[in-house]
């Protein structure tokens, strides 16, 4: 079992302290209740060790918690992967082409209220085209067998489902002027994609804006991130910065203070939503 970081551990490890407490529950208590040595409470809640989501899963009967979406967000932070009992992801058939990273990723996307993206190089997943996200993939992962492609092609259309639940994600992105242009694929791909752009930006829970070149150089020019937010608990948000070979997940205060202050930057140097909505159907009607 592949657990997170250790902030995110200790986070999850505090949130199920606190619920034991809540529930007037010892840690001696909650270790006879759940079958185990007290021990393995004391290193769940420090964040010694790591907590499957079979784990955390029976604990939160133990502590008589109801909340879906908060067992949910911390089911989410033990780790995506599955705990070899009944409880699996939509993910599941697709876990043996999904690195664990990504896993994680699609976990906490999947569970998070809020995302804040700065995507500097190309359109964000959860907005992507079938046909945009095919070359996309294709160009990232040059020589990937046509079915592994197939296969990682169909889990970024299947995320973008957080978009049309009953309470959908909302989803602030800033992308910059370049992402329009670059041409991704044969001319009708990208025109294809720009009019997917110009419909996700009139969404009532989506907010796109667009960074000019007359911008210049800003704050994001250090390469995209992603900030996710909890509706459930504000003090798990985690930002998400992506490698060529692995995520890399940011969960100190200090970090994620300044991500959210670099994000608050670019949305104050880029066009208003109406603005970057009029730029986006000219650019996509000269497509």
């Amino acid at each position: 079992m592949r657990h997170g970081p250790v902030v995110r551990r200790r986070k999850l490890g505090a949130e199920l302290r606190a619920l034991r407490t809540r529930a007037g529950i010892t840690s001696g208590e909650a270790a006879r209740l759940a079958g185990w040595h007290q021990s393995k409470v004391s290193r769940i809640e420090t964040g010694t060790s790591g907590a499957k989501p079979g784990d955390v899963d029976l604990l939160l009967d133990v502590y008589g918690v109801a909340d879906t979406q908060l067992r949910e967000v911390l089911l989410a932070l033990a780790g995506s992967e599955d705990d070899g009992g009944s409880r699996q992801h939509w993910w599941h058939p697709y876990r043996g082409v999904l690195p664990p990273a990504y896993r994680d990723f699609i976990s906490l996307e999947s569970q998070a209220g809020t995302m804040r993206t700065l995507e500097t190089t190309v359109v964000p997943g959860l907005l992507q085209t079938p046909e945009y996200a095919r070359e996309v993939t294709r160009a990232a992962m040059d020589g990937l067998p046509e079915e592994r492609i197939d296969a990682l092609v169909q889990v970024r259309l299947t995320r973008q489902d957080v978009l049309r639940s009953a309470t959908p994600l909302h989803l602030s992105a800033v992308l910059d002027e370049a992402v329009l242009h670059r041409r991704v694929g044969e001319p009708g791909v990208m025109a294809r994609q720009l009019e997917r752009l110009v419909d996700a930006a009139r969404l009532p829970h989506v907010r796109l804006q667009v960074l000019p070149f007359a911008a210049g150089a800003h704050i994001g020019v250090t390469g995209p991130f992603v900030i996710f937010s909890f509706s459930s608990t504000s003090d798990l948000d985690v930002v998400v910065l992506d490698h060529l070979t692995s995520s890399l997940y940011l969960e100190r205060k200090e970090d994620l203070e300044a991500y959210t202050e670099a994000f608050k930057a670019l949305q104050g140097h880029a066009l208003s939503p109406d603005d970057s909505l009029d730029l986006l159907a000219a650019t996509a009607a000269g497509a």
